[in-house]
């Protein structure tokens, strides 16, 4: 939903306040990439998942069952969290915003028409077909 003429007018005046207060900032906020926020969070999940499996290991080794479940849980947290930075930092998250005067995306039956009928398309297909076989 697009801001109102009153609402772009006064998040402008917000932006040059925040820019006239703390220039150094405006700058940092303003040239930093989306992507290296994601970036750091992708090594963070990957030092996570090296240590799960350490932990794990380790209460394999040393008979800690609530150890090697642990560490087990932590591995999983750690794929979980590092997928979906990496899902958002290639675009795949599903938090992309259409860009204003942009045309709206493809219709389902647009998207449908280059791809191969799912398994349920299929089976609703033959439903349709078994009824006008009789």
């Amino acid at each position: 939903m697009p801001l109102s003429e009153h609402e772009q007018r006064l998040l402008e005046q917000i932006e040059q306040a925040l820019y006239a207060e703390d220039p150094k900032w405006a700058n940092t906020v303003r040239i930093s990439d989306p992507r290296n926020h994601y970036k750091r969070r992708l090594v963070k999940a990957s030092i996570g998942f090296v240590l799960g499996v350490v932990l794990l290991m380790v209460g394999v080794v040393a008979p800690i069952i609530p150890l090697g479940v642990g560490g087990f849980v932590v591995m999983l947290a750690a794929c979980l969290w590092g997928l979906s930075s990496w899902k958002r930092m290639n675009g795949f998250g599903g938090e992309a915003v259409a860009k204003p005067g942009a045309a709206p995306g493809p219709q389902p039956e647009q998207r449908r028409a280059g791809r191969r009928p799912s398994f349920m398309e299929r089976m609703e297909e033959r439903w349709r077909r078994r009824g006008e076989e009789r």
